[in-house]
């Protein structure tokens, strides 16, 4: 029977039990616990969350641990084997099931929606396939992984990880010299492969269109503020009035990465808007969000509501672009502008490496209709003979 339902489960056949539950507690060491079946904390993933506090880990961070943890024990129970006593028999099992089974967030009911996996012909993006993507994977290979490494190292776990690892990947992580070149490593057993892709920015051309179907000046404010300044959907939307440096045109945002607040640039454009939708609503309080709903209770816009706004405009468009695509036209834009260096762009965006600056100075297709077409109308050059040279005689050397 356990091997029954272990091939159901690689497969994608049988259904994982969703008992347990992370919750949020009111402590910051740890600041998300894993309840099991039973509603009582799982002990041995407790320190281990009080541990990824402890080492100055963001809270949103531990919760996406915990959960990561609570489909491993998930199977863990289903399959009756202890968290100790775990092979890569069940880290198997659980790659099988991510790979086959459906991911409930990318379930789809309304009639006509586009298939999972297909292109959009419009903008050229690929919609998000039905099952979980490859480095949603591989990050649960790493979350596990690291937990038994953190039990093996306070000697309460396995001597062996179940989570397979590649010695010459760790070879190739260690530190070399910056000239040397970078070694090729081999992925892991049962890590997947992700595919190199460039980032997606909306060009000019249907860029106009998209600001075009935006029907209120929250939501143009927002787009333009994004698009100008790089902002990170999550930190534009936390901007207070406070935090709007109006004659410097500059907007002050607290930083995903290093939670510190610092001030990305805003166009005139967006301002002049932003103060025409704060004109009609009203200012909210210093402390208080700047973008905010427009129907039911005064409340700050989400993540959510404002990926929604895209969704509208993708439904009008019959395109697909995402909250995060803004983020990645501003860098295009300011990447392959000749009067803004690298460095500058890479301060602008807050990258931690260069290197993922530079991802943005390559050029597609589309954004080079322009030039293009002049290519194409540019007249053929015609070869000549400098003045005193007889032709007969190039023929003669060169043939003709």
């Amino acid at each position: 029977m356990t091997s029954h339902l272990r091939n159901e489960l690689m497969e994608g056949r049988a259904l994982l039990p969703r008992v347990g539950s992370v919750v949020q507690l009111e402590t910051q060491h740890p600041p998300y616990v894993l309840l099991g079946p039973d509603g009582k904390p799982v002990e041995p993933v407790t320190p281990y969350l009080r541990d990824l506090a402890l080492n100055d880990n963001s809270p949103l961070t531990g919760r996406s641990y915990a959960n990561d943890l609570l489909r491993w024990f998930r199977f863990l129970w289903l399959l009756d084997v202890s968290w100790n006593k775990a092979t890569e028999g069940e880290v198997a099992v659980m790659v099988g099931w991510l790979r086959t089974a459906p991911n409930p967030q990318r379930r789809r009911t309304r009639p006509g929606s586009p298939e999972p996996g297909s292109v959009n012909p419009r903008t050229g993006k690929r919609y998000l396939r039905a099952g979980y993507a490859p480095t949603t994977l591989n990050h649960a290979l790493t979350v596990v992984s690291s937990f038994y490494d953190f039990h093996r190292d306070l000697g309460n776990g396995p001597l062996m990880n179940p989570v397979p690892v590649s010695e010459a990947r760790r070879r190739a992580l260690a530190h070399h010299r910056p000239k040397e070149t970078k070694p090729v490593f081999r992925r892991a057993r049962l890590r997947q492969r992700v595919p190199a892709t460039e980032p997606r920015a909306i060009p000019d051309a249907m860029w106009d269109e998209f600001f075009a179907v935006m029907n209120h000046d929250r939501d143009r404010a927002a787009v333009l503020l994004y698009v100008s300044s790089g902002a990170r959907a999550s930190e534009l939307l936390g901007v207070t009035p406070a935090d709007i440096d109006w004659p410097g045109q500059t907007v002050y945002v607290v930083s995903k990465g290093t939670r510190l607040r610092e001030p990305i640039p805003a166009s005139p454009q967006a301002l002049v808007v932003l103060a025409a939708y704060l004109d009609a609503m009203g200012m909210p309080a210093a402390h208080e969000a700047v973008f905010r709903t427009r129907r039911g209770p005064d409340k700050p816009l989400t993540y959510w509501a404002m990926r929604r706004v895209i969704q509208r405009a993708n439904d009008k468009l019959k395109t697909n672009w995402s909250l995060h695509d803004l983020r990645h036209t501003a860098a295009k834009r300011m990447a392959n502008d000749p009067n803004l260096t690298l460095a500058e762009v890479r301060a602008v965006l807050r990258h931690a490496d260069l290197a993922t600056t530079g991802r943005y100075l390559h050029a597609r297709v589309e954004d080079l209709f322009d030039a293009l077409q002049a290519h194409y109308q540019r007249p053929r050059i015609q070869r000549s003979i400098a003045p005193g040279y007889d032709p007969e005689d190039f023929k003669t050397v060169f043939g003709g």
